[in-house]
């Protein structure tokens, strides 16, 4: 690990506490031989010492993405969530409004975030992402564009530290065993 966005990573905890993530790509043209994102995401995770909970390609339905979010947030196996795909503002790209009924907090910064990274590559394209993050029972769910660009934007600039319990100052891997404080 480097740098990310122009602050230097600080590495405290002798290894890596790794997550058990699920990976959806929604889209209605690729299959799952073809996702080169998923894979991106399924490769980067790996790598990085966590562990592919589960993988799976639906179509931009919001009922069937809400109902396989539905059930991995309440798989014990499942820490983490990533769909790629259908955040976009066409009139299929509804994964925002499939998971935000499921989410009991959102974490703004990520979008906040992931659109200020895609600003200094993209410009004011970035308008057109509606990228979005929040915890669902006790679990993290990010929901980022479908290119292997903004996949890999997300995963090398965001997720990778942020998924890692020694990244500092702080990250939000040390903070999943309290997600459901009350």
């Amino acid at each position: 690990m480097g740098r990310v966005t122009g602050m230097s990573v600080d590495l405290h905890e002798a290894s890596l506490a790794p997550l058990q993530i699920a990976i959806l790509t929604v889209s209605d043209s690729r299959c799952q031989a073809t996702d080169r994102s998923g894979q991106l995401l399924q490769d980067r995770l790996v790598a990085a010492g966590h562990r592919l909970a589960a993988r799976t390609l639906l179509p931009d339905d919001r009922y069937q993405i809400r109902a396989q979010v539905s059930q991995w947030v309440i798989d014990d196996a499942i820490e983490v969530v990533i769909i790629n795909g259908g955040t976009g503002v066409t009139g299929r790209d509804g994964t925002p409004e499939a998971i935000r009924p499921l989410l009991d907090r959102v974490i703004d910064g990520f979008g906040e975030l992931f659109r200020q990274i895609s600003f200094g590559k993209i410009q004011s394209s970035m308008l057109a992402s509606r990228a979005l993050a929040g915890t669902v029972n006790g679990r993290y769910v990010f929901c980022i564009p479908g290119s292997p660009s903004a996949c890999e934007d997300a995963w090398d600039e965001i997720l990778v530290y942020q998924l890692d319990s020694r990244y500092r100052p702080c990250n939000l891997a040390q903070l999943l065993p309290r997600l459901l404080e009350r």
